[in-house]
């Protein structure tokens, strides 16, 4: 994976690659990019302790923990100095998938990891992983196979935030039933249909 170019493009690209962690693995089918010039992003009030893996190089893990509950998995994008990063969303299970169910306690399979919280709760993924390799770390994401069904990319805009909503820099795979809720307009179309 290249991560050192417009984080809208490697959000894009994630999509249909794996993420693993351990005995756990998916196929990443939603994304969204944040950069350090909209005000959605942690960047966007520049380095401070908790984000200098932002400013980093890229490649590297973003792990951040969500209204004090969840921890979120991002990938550090662009060059270094630049506070860019593309956040996972949600993940289709591959491998691992009985762990994920123990880790998860729920009753479908839909729910285990479409979710930003879900997918890093199912993989096991916690702040202590902040700022690991994602190329040979023990977090790690693989390029998409080349015999693996290739994502049909919808895009709409980024969900539970309330600055910069409006911008289009969601990205999700159409064909899977692990995107998280609400599904871009264009996705809901492509269901109806």
């Amino acid at each position: 994976m290249n991560y050192a170019g417009s984080v809208h493009v490697v959000a894009r690209d994630l999509i249909g690659a794996t993420l693993r962690h351990g005995d756990t693995a998916g196929r990443i089918v939603e994304v969204e990019s944040y950069h350090q010039e909209e005000p959605a992003a942690h960047s966007f009030i520049g380095p401070r302790p908790r984000t200098k893996v932002l400013f980093g190089p890229p490649g590297f893990a973003y792990v951040y923990r969500s209204y004090g509950i969840h921890a979120l998995l991002n990938a550090v994008a662009e060059e270094a100095g630049v506070g860019a990063a593309a956040l996972i969303r949600a993940i289709e299970p591959l491998e691992g998938i009985e762990v994920m169910r123990a880790r998860r306690h729920v009753t479908r399979d839909e729910e285990l990891t479409n979710g930003p919280g879900k997918l890093t709760e199912a993989l096991a993924i916690g702040l202590e992983l902040n700022g690991v390799s994602l190329e040979d770390g023990p977090i790690r994401i693989e390029p998409r196979p080349a015999d693996s069904r290739p994502p049909k990319i919808v895009t709409g805009v980024r969900i539970g935030i309330t600055k910069a909503a409006d911008l289009p820099w969601r990205f999700c795979d159409a064909t899977s039933a692990w995107v998280s809720r609400p599904w871009p307009a264009a996705m809901r179309r492509r269901a109806a249909a």
